[in-house]
């Protein structure tokens, strides 16, 4: 095998537009795990969320949750390590959303809170396969908060990207699609947390291979050995990665595994 470790990104990456895992991809993926390489989920999805795919993968094993912010076991549902946010940090975040009706939530590793759903909101939350626990506003904020996440449209999104950056803050936000910015601590990278698994597994870079789509996944990229962008990535990241693979909606990762891995 090239590459002991594959990190792969979920959606937009693993799964196609319309949230699905086709046979193709599975089987690729599944092929790679056979031949000894661990696959290692590496999403912007929170650890819950991200179960019921490497469930579908009929694999289990270490994932990357939230960005980097949670490391996980699968199979013992353990915590490896977690980044977390004070709530002091993260209150001015919050406060912002409440404000403008911007919907948001709050997440512990596992878990996901949130005050209040719209029509749209729960259409995201059955397409990511996450349960949301409600939650009151003068309800105490979860321990162990490693992220906030808000959901708005593109429109929206530009513009709180374009304000927070103007924000002195203890915290760092990253754009995790189109739709999504997430909140949360420096320390939490999909890179830096890949490179912390990878040095507790004694795996060099060089034998990691990384697929992902989009700005959250530009650590992991350039972090490892190899670094894939799918081809329906915007162009700065395609510019960072060392080769475009074909889109989520054309099996780009079994394109990807079948160049890199199989050849």
């Amino acid at each position: 095998m090239n590459y002991r470790m594959i990190a792969l990104d979920v959606d937009g990456t693993l799964l196609n537009d319309h949230h699905e895992l086709t046979p193709k991809v599975r089987g690729a993926v599944r092929e790679a795990a056979s031949r000894g390489a661990e696959i290692v989920l590496c999403t912007g999805r929170g650890s819950t969320s991200a179960l019921p795919v490497l469930k579908e993968l009929g694999l289990q094993g270490t994932m990357i949750t939230h960005n980097g912010a949670s490391v996980v076991d699968s199979e013992s549902r353990s915590i490896l390590f977690d980044t977390v946010i004070s709530h002091d940090s993260a209150f001015p975040y919050i406060n912002y959303c409440r404000e403008r009706g911007i919907h948001f939530d709050m997440n512990t590793a596992f878990d996901l809170f949130t005050e209040a759903i719209g029509e749209e909101a729960e259409t995201m939350y059955r397409n990511l396969k996450a349960q949301p626990i409600s939650r009151r506003k003068d309800d105490a904020f979860p321990e162990r908060l490693v992220k906030l996440s808000i959901y708005a449209s593109k429109e929206m999104m530009d513009g709180v990207e374009t304000e927070w950056g103007t924000w002195k803050s203890k915290l760092q936000f990253v754009r995790s699609g189109d739709n999504f910015i997430d909140v949360q601590s420096h320390e939490a990278t999909k890179g830096k947390a890949l490179e912390r698994l990878a040095a507790m597994r004694g795996i060099p870079r060089k034998s990691i291979l990384a697929l992902g789509n989009y700005y959250n996944d530009l650590g992991m990229i350039a972090f490892a050995g190899k670094g894939v962008a799918m081809d329906n990535s915007p162009p700065e990241v395609k510019e960072k990665a060392d080769a475009v693979t074909l889109s989520n909606n054309e099996d780009g990762v079994a394109a990807a595994l079948e160049a890199y891995v199989f050849s």
